[in-house]
């Protein structure tokens, strides 16, 4: 059976060197033109099999290898915090994925995250344990193979990087991956591959293309057997081409596509059917993103592959929905409900208090909504396209119940001027920026801020505990008002609070004035020994010397205090509530149960 080229997925922490690592290889420069620096959109780079025997032979032959794949097909994905969909569907649709770690840094937030979708997708995946010339002393030899250059360190920082690399293996063990460095490895079914690399200095790329293809070929040949039915691909991206109109940019994975292929496509509104007018396909080693040649133009192709199709009627096709041709005998109703089916499972549109997001593309889409969901933030609205004043009121609409997810979200997304003018006039906050990561930052960031201070602003509101006795011989003045000396045992006191007996619960009126060596005090904290002045009670009636006296706390404020605030309180406040809580129940069994 033929085999097809490997699609091949690089994920990682957003930095770790991802793009630069693929341009090393593909000699472009497509990171220097990324929203800060970052990829933000997938491209996708096919590495013919020439080129991987000029990069990776010589080191092939000297382990009897040969390469028996056409290539690769790289997908370059976004490293964010939020895998898109994306990069959600580079995880499905990839045959076997690069992982980029810093090695300086280890695993970072994302890198769990990866991870986890290789774990979930059941991907196949090999490390690049990027940016070994940034550690202390690493000498640098230039696209030399990393077993070679590693021999040309000195001990120290030899010993240096394989501490950083047993680190990371320990990361792995406990996430339950076994995981070494390539050239320990007996059994590559078994064990994670990790090669160090240099993106900047090439160092390393060449066993990283090494492992890649020897696992692809040794591991994959079932999965790389060519189908020769109807292509199914995914949309990466709607692009307006001078002279063609709107072109979708995309990855056939299986099957094969043909010019006057009837295709059906995820839309705005729903599944778009058109035909297929041309078919564009990249010269190798571009990025179909950002070309700096010409395409040219096929009758056909076969899986995989990344292609530029230019056909009718792609108005409202979103980026990141499912591409379905409709084979010979079949109906164009199954692919129709097929996508419909895919894309409503995306969009969300529910009746609940929570956000209303809105994103460039169905990929971006998909993550940030997965992204809040592991928050625990509800989604009221979530579709792709501009922000308009009708999500504005939406947004109002919930602010009005739930002042924290009466937001707006909006990834790469223009705001409108009415919407903007909209909520100044409601008060509505949008969150909005071009990398993923950021914005989720800026608004979990700000959730956290606003939640804190609504606690702080209800922990302000309630009566807290304390506990005071009263000084034997510093009874100034009996009654009307009784002045007498107290010591503070725990909490703090305010003139306005209402103290009670410790012995019976019954109430004994409010302090009036707190003194300290003649100088009025606002309030007086544990340790200290004040005077105070109450206007209800009288010295040997209702009070006696030695008397321990509790604040007076509300049922209601002490089980807030109890349920959501005991970590706020000191552990002698804490205690002096539960003693407190006691002698109240001694009047009322349940109480502040």
């Amino acid at each position: 059976m033929p085999v097809r080229q490997p699609i091949v997925c690089v994920l990682g922490h957003v930095d770790t060197g991802k793009t630069l690592l693929l341009d090393k290889i593909r000699k472009t420069s497509v990171q220097a033109r990324e929203a800060g620096g970052i990829t933000q959109h997938i491209g996708a780079s096919f590495f013919p099999v020439d080129t991987l025997k000029r990069l990776v032979g010589p080191l092939l032959s000297t382990v009897k290898g040969k390469i028996a794949i056409p290539g690769l097909l790289v997908v370059d994905t976004p490293g964010h915090e939020a895998f898109t969909n994306l990069r959600k569907r580079g995880g499905s649709v990839a045959d076997i994925a690069i992982l980029v770690i810093d090695v300086l840094k280890g695993f970072e937030a994302q890198t769990y995250e990866c991870i986890e979708i290789l774990r979930t997708r059941k991907t196949p995946f090999l490390v690049a344990a990027n940016k070994i010339d940034r550690i202390p002393g690493w000498k640098s030899y230039s696209d030399t193979p990393f077993l070679k250059s590693y021999q040309m360190q000195d001990p120290y920082v030899q010993e240096d990087l394989d501490n950083r690399l047993y680190s990371i293996i320990g990361v792995f063990s406990r996430l339950g991956f076994s995981a070494e460095r390539f050239d320990r490895i007996k059994d590559f079914t078994k064990t994670v591959a990790i090669v160090p690399t240099s993106a900047k200095t090439g160092e390393g790329v060449t066993e990283l293309l090494m492992v890649l293809v020897g696992l692809a070929q040794q591991y994959l040949k079932r999965r790389l057997q060519i189908t020769k039915g109807p292509a199914k691909g995914t949309v990466l991206e709607v692009r307006e081409e001078p002279g063609l109109g709107l072109t979708l940019n995309s990855i056939i994975y299986d099957g094969v596509l043909r010019r006057d292929d009837l295709i059906v496509v995820g839309g705005k509104e729903k599944p778009i059917l058109t035909r297929v007018r041309a078919i564009l396909v990249p010269k190798p080693l571009d990025e179909i993103r950002d070309p700096r040649d010409r395409f040219s133009s096929v009758e056909v192709v076969s899986a995989a592959a990344g292609v530029k199709i230019v056909a009718p009627d792609l108005e409202g096709v979103l980026a990141g929905a499912p591409l379905y041709v409709v084979g010979e005998n079949e109906t164009v109703d199954k692919y129709v409900q097929l996508v419909s089916e895919e894309i409503e499972r995306i969009r969300i549109d529910t009746d609940v208090n929570g956000v209303v997001l809105k994103a460039d593309t169905l990929g971006s889409l998909e993550a940030i909504a997965e992204n809040l969901d592991r928050n625990d933030v509800p989604i009221r609205l979530a579709d792709v396209g501009e922000v308009s004043k009708r999500d504005i009121i939406e947004a109002a609409v919930v602010k009005e119940h739930e002042p924290l997810f009466g937001v707006v979200l909006a990834f790469n997304v223009r705001i409108l001027p009415d919407a903007k003018e909209e909520a100044e006039i409601r008060g509505v906050n949008i969150f909005s920026d071009n990398i993923i990561y950021h914005l989720m930052d800026n608004y979990l960031d700000w959730l956290r801020a606003q939640k804190e201070a609504k606690i702080e602003d209800e922990f302000a509101k309630l009566v807290k505990p304390g506990k005071l006795r009263v000084l034997e011989g510093y009874i100034f003045r009996r009654a009307k008002p009784a002045i007498f000396g107290v010591e503070i045992l725990a909490g703090t006191i305010r003139p306005k609070v209402v103290l009670v007996r410790a012995e019976d619960g019954k109430e004994v009126g409010e302090i009036q004035q707190i003194q300290e060596k003649g100088e009025s005090l606002s309030e007086a904290m544990a340790g200290m020994q004040v005077a105070i002045s109450m206007d209800k009670p009288m010295i040997g009636r209702h009070i006696f010397e030695r008397d321990i006296l509790y604040v007076k706390v509300p049922e209601a404020h002490a089980k807030a205090l109890l349920s959501k605030f005991v970590d706020k309180l000191t552990v002698e406040e804490q205690k002096a509530l539960k003693d407190y809580v006691e002698v109240m129940r001694k009047k009322s069994v349940f109480w502040a149960a």
